[in-house]
């Protein structure tokens, strides 16, 4: 449940927004990451907060600064876009700074790996960069972007950490800190009709080595779907595939198991490695005119690439590397917002229960 409110002040627009979608789920899929703030009613607030100037400095400059609130992390950005011919690429500067609990990796998998407990280390980020938004041409639309990154691992109580709770370094260069200059290329294609659609997409990362302690790795992720009619229903298959090399720090690795990955297993409880790979299968069909039931199956796999990760987290944690869930659920269309509820069982037969509003009416 959530609401959403334009503000206009002069030539600037304020969008604000708050959303308890995500808190229902992390309530129920998610033990409590932190004491800190839980007697608060503040705490149980997840919202956003946008300013948007059209017409910066009178040529059409667009200023975008963007405050996102949730449970135990936060968000903000600001992204500044001077406009240009429509056949050259599109330059966007961003400035961002982000903090959020490193559940992923260092997360521990509890309830026979239906949920992940806090492993005490939390990520700040802050980057700043430049983003090229190639012209789209025919199906196909590219993004290129060059960024400055420094990523300072921090304990439940804020302070700088360099070891987790089992004494391993959380960094790559072992200090509070991992800076890097990373280079992104993403290459996107989308194709759809009336009975199904096709999308793939593909990013590459190359940490560049300005300076000696900078980290120097190349990173490759594949994502591709496809959905079709089958009469009345609809299948919906997608395939993810992960993999990098060279310099690589533990929150790096790639996170196997939580929702939008395995259902049935909490974040990053099925493995985290070097390289992944996950695969989701869903059927979707009408039960009447406002509601539909889905079957779906998730499998994921680190490719025993968990032994790789320094530290070796997944091994400490006793991740099983692979997993399987499957299960069903309904979907609820409403004036008011839709609703989605699954339920999951996963290869240790413990059930979970994912429930989710969105497109909530203003």
């Amino acid at each position: 449940m959530g609401a959403q409110k334009s503000i206009h002040a002069g030539k600037a627009k304020i969008d604000v927004n708050v959303d308890f979608t995500q808190k229902l789920c992390a309530s129920m899929i998610l033990p409590s990451l932190r004491d800190t703030g839980r007697g608060s009613p503040l705490s149980l607030v997840i919202g956003s907060l946008c300013i948007k100037h059209p017409n910066l400095f009178g040529g059409s400059e667009k200023l975008d600064v963007t405050l996102d609130k949730g449970l135990y992390d936060s968000n903000i950005l600001v992204a500044y876009r001077r406009p240009g011919p429509q056949w050259l690429s599109q330059k966007c500067f961003v400035i961002q700074h982000s903090l959020s609990p490193e559940i992923g990796v260092h997360g521990t998998p509890l309830d026979n790996f239906s949920r992940s407990g806090s492993g005490g280390v939390n990520l700040s980020r802050f980057s700043v960069g430049l983003d090229l938004n190639e012209p789209a041409s025919s199906k196909w639309s590219s993004t290129s972007s060059i960024k400055f990154e420094h990523v300072r691992p921090v304990n439940d109580d804020g302070r700088s950490m360099t070891r987790d709770l089992d004494g391993f370094p959380v960094t790559c260069s072992g200090n509070a800190h991992d800076s890097m200059l990373v280079l992104k290329q993403e290459s996107r294609y989308a194709k759809a009709d009336d009975h199904s659609f096709s999308r793939f997409s593909i990013q590459i990362e190359q940490g560049i080595p300005v300076w000696s302690k900078w980290l120097i790795f190349n990173r490759f992720k594949f994502l591709a779907s496809n959905g079709v009619k089958l009469g009345p229903a609809f299948l919906l298959t997608s395939l993810t595939v992960g993999s990098i090399v060279g310099d690589m720090a533990p929150y790096q690795a790639f996170a196997v198991g939580g929702l939008g990955s395995v259902r049935g297993y909490g974040e990053g409880a099925v493995g985290s490695g070097r390289s992944c790979l996950v695969a989701n299968t869903e059927v979707t069909f009408p039960l009447s005119n406002m509601l539909d039931g889905s079957l779906f199956l998730d499998c994921g796999t680190d490719l025993g690439s968990g032994r790789h990760v320094p530290g070796n987290p997944a091994l400490r944690q006793g991740k099983p590397g692979c997993g399987v869930g499957a299960g069903y659920g309904i979907r609820f269309k409403s004036p008011f917002g839709h609703f989605q509820i699954d339920y999951a069982i996963n290869a240790f037969q413990q059930k979970t229960v994912y429930f989710g509003i969105t497109n909530l009416a203003s």
